[in-house]
């Protein structure tokens, strides 16, 4: 005869058995999923921050070679520049010359009107229109007064006066013909005419005699 227990007519005993198994099948076979980015998959945040980056290099490089572009076309019209004002200084350089030889001719006339008593205005109009043409050319007059010290390149001294003042020696005494200068590069076309003092000891006024005895 066969005795069986509490436990084996318990039904609810029964019934846990299979719902514990269950779960731990599906625990076995739960999957963790890869995170984005991973070596194994990128996902899509990666690919589009590839893509990005490809953009990126790509506006860099168009920026770079804009900027290369820019440079080469300033560095062209500079060239371009400097050709045409060459160009232009070499074509005009025979006129000017002989503009400023024609501005000397007539002050010098009027100058010499006016020292004989007699009226040099219409040579100094013309003079001045002279002035006005080379203007045009891109060449302007310079001038100084008297007492002005010498500058070398912009002074040319093409006589010399005689002072009794050490002070005075180097100065200018009388300006002869204006200077002209390009006005673009600043160089002087032809220096300023003059004539300058010269210091000289014999000269001075309160100097004693050597010959006299003190």
């Amino acid at each position: 005869m066969i005795r069986l227990s509490d436990g084996d007519l318990d039904p609810s005993a029964s019934e846990e058995q299979p719902g514990a198994g269950g779960d731990l099948e599906e625990a076995a076979t739960e999957v963790t999923p890869v995170a984005a980015g991973d070596a194994g998959d990128r996902g899509p945040l990666g690919e589009l921050a590839g893509r990005l980056d490809r953009i990126e290099q790509h506006v860099a490089e168009s920026h770079r070679r804009a900027a290369h572009r820019e440079a080469v076309i300033d560095r062209l019209h500079e060239e371009n520049q400097r050709l045409k004002d060459g160009f232009e200084r070499i074509i005009l350089a025979p006129v000017t010359a002989d503009l400023i030889r024609l501005h000397d001719q007539l002050t010098w006339e009027a100058r010499r009107l006016d020292a004989a008593g007699q009226d040099g205005r219409l040579l100094r109009s013309f003079a001045d229109d002279v002035e006005l043409i080379l203007d045009r050319c891109a060449i302007e007059t310079f001038s100084a007064e008297p007492g002005d010290p010498f500058e070398r390149g912009r002074h040319r001294a093409v006589g010399v006066v005689v002072c009794a003042e050490e002070s005075q020696h180097n100065t200018v005494a009388e300006v002869v013909a204006a200077g002209f200068y390009e006005r673009d590069t600043r160089q002087v076309r032809r220096p300023l005419q003059a004539r300058f003092h010269q210091f000289s000891p014999e000269e001075r006024p309160d100097q004693p005699d050597a010959a006299q005895p003190l």
